[in-house]
């Protein structure tokens, strides 16, 4: 009985614990449990049309900030009491989104901005504003990413520039409640948390995590290095002293008929491949002026049927033993070759070293996005000290609606197809997006996730969507363990939040593009035959 008191104390010791470290440590929260107007600061500019409404999450008691309309600029932001500092110990940041109605293309972020002497102002909040950090999902056409993007002053040219985590995870495809957490640590790690679980870490001052990379390279090519003139880049060259046979003849076709062929048994010569219906009549409404002499269609002949062929016969062609093509001369290795020119390095006059990143301390807390969905759903918007306190918050605010949802979700899935099909296809799906991930297949990431939605939208084509992937990762394992050609760059899209009506445009020119073919197609398809005359 005493241990267990013990052990109780102890237990209730721990809360209170993480109770007080839970007020010490939040710097800014939000619930939303209360209506946001007074507290939260809608933009004036032109551009932003889109209404917030505090609204329930479908399905709960429990109140958040939702995007209402399709097609819209969304802009509001709240100001801290107070700046935040990134430079003194961990800062967490964390959210929670709800995509009620799926996302196809649009973004769901935050931004945390610089304070107003940076030069904004809160009823003129915009894609100009200046922030410190951008995080959280996007996911427009080939852009499926949770963003994280640090904007840092260069010290040598005074200039902020973006950089952008390399390899981010993908956005859950689902239509769930999904907490975002960000986690500056002060060894110059972050680490990025989906739901809890890790699946991102980085360091800020490494190239490999990333781009461009906090601290520049220590030389640059000397952009006004020339290449000289008699600079041989040529590895191989014809051979000059090879001369072509005397039997080479460059005129012999490739193909020749086959003369040992001897024309079927039984062939029809005099018989047509087709023949007229002769069951085919003549239309009643038929006008020979109007739509000229009336001709039945025409059917495969029946006699050609059973018989090796009909027609006039020809004999096959085969492969010419005497064919040699062209001739070239043989390569060799070039005496002149002098490797691929590079210009020389030269020192980078932008170049500095960096300990820590010099964070800009955040001073508000801003959603400016443009989103093609409604339904969006932000909630428990919270900025802390300590991961200890995250953690917290996702157990007690954002778990609860989880587990509800995933087993509404499941008993959707299981009603929807009773063999679980629906279920098992969602895991695969999953699975996919985490290979997308996969750093070594990061060149043709675009391609693989252009695979996967198109496979979500066409469930029968999965299968042949998995193939596909597989022989894209065979392939790429395959260069890298024997060599080849060096793996095609893969042109990167805008972001979404400046394109992604500039896609929805183009998406429906092609569609009516699509649309106006197939209408000239059925218009030129003739109702009946005419005979030439």
């Amino acid at each position: 009985m005493g241990r267990f008191a013990l052990l109780l104390l102890l237990a209730f010791a721990s809360f209170q614990a993480l109770c007080f470290a839970a007020d010490d440590d939040t710097v800014f929260y939000d619930s939303f449990d209360e209506p946001f107007d007074g507290r939260w600061i809608v933009s004036d500019k032109d551009d932003y049309k889109g209404v917030w409404k505090h609204s329930k999450s479908e399905g709960h008691d429990d109140y958040g900030l939702l995007v209402s309309e399709k097609a819209r600029k969304y802009a509001i932001v709240k100001e801290l009491n107070e700046p935040v500092s990134l430079k003194d110990g961990s800062t967490v940041l964390q959210f929670e989104t709800r995509f009620q109605n799926g996302l196809e293309c649009g973004g769901a972020y935050l931004k945390y901005l610089r304070p107003q002497e940076a030069g904004w102002k809160a009823k003129e909040f915009d894609n100009e504003s200046p922030y410190s950090i951008m995080f959280g999902p996007d996911k427009c056409g080939a852009t499926n990413k949770v963003h994280f993007i640090l904007k840092h002053k260069n010290p040598k040219s005074g200039e902020y520039v973006e950089h952008h985590l390399k390899y981010p995870p993908s956005v859950p495809s689902d239509k769930l409640t999904h907490v975002y957490t960000a986690i500056l640590k002060p060894d110059n790690e972050v680490r990025i948390l989906i739901d809890g679980e890790e699946k991102k870490k980085a360091n800020f001052l490494s190239a490999d995590d990333f781009e461009p990379p906090l601290i520049p390279a220590k030389t640059i090519p000397d952009p006004d290095d020339k290449k000289p003139e008699d600079w041989d880049e040529r590895a191989k060259i014809p051979d000059p002293n090879a001369v072509k046979p005397d039997d080479w003849d460059e005129d012999a076709p490739m193909e020749i008929e086959d003369e040992e062929a001897v024309k079927p048994e039984g062939w029809l010569d005099d018989e047509p491949e087709e023949i007229d219906d002769p069951e085919a009549t003549k239309p009643e409404d038929w006008d020979d002026e109007e739509d000229g002499e009336w001709e039945a269609p025409k059917i495969d002949n029946p006699k050609c049927e059973t018989a090796p062929g009909c027609g006039e016969w020809k004999r096959p062609m085969k492969m010419n033993p005497a064919y040699k093509g062209k001739w070239s001369a043989p390569l060799i290795d070039n005496p002149n070759y002098k490797g691929i020119w590079k210009p020389q390095e030269i020192p980078n006059p932008d170049y500095f070293e960096l300990d820590k990143p010099d964070f800009e301390p955040i001073a508000a807390v801003g959603i400016e996005i443009w989103t093609m969905q409604d339904g969006i759903l932000f909630d428990n918007i919270l900025i802390a000290k300590n991961d200890k306190v995250a953690e917290s918050y996702r157990e007690t605010t954002w778990k609860p609606k989880f587990e509800v949802e995933k087993e509404k979700q499941k008993a959707e899935d299981e009603s929807t197809d009773s063999d679980g099909f629906s279920a098992v296809q969602k895991k695969v799906f999953d699975v996919l997006y985490k290979v997308a991930d996969i750093p070594f297949l990061s060149e043709y990431k675009l391609q693989i996730l252009d695979l996967i939605e198109k496979a979500e939208k066409q469930p029968n084509i999965t299968i042949g969507v998995i193939v596909s992937i597989l022989v894209i990762m065979v392939t790429v394992l395959f260069r890298l363990l024997f060599g080849g050609k060096k793996q095609p760059k893969v042109e990167k899209k805008p972001e979404v939040a400046e394109t992604s009506n500039n896609q929805s445009t183009s998406g429906e020119k092609a569609e009516e593009e699509e649309e106006e073919e197939e209408k000239e197609g059925t218009a030129a398809a003739p109702r009946r035959r005419r005979r030439d005359t």
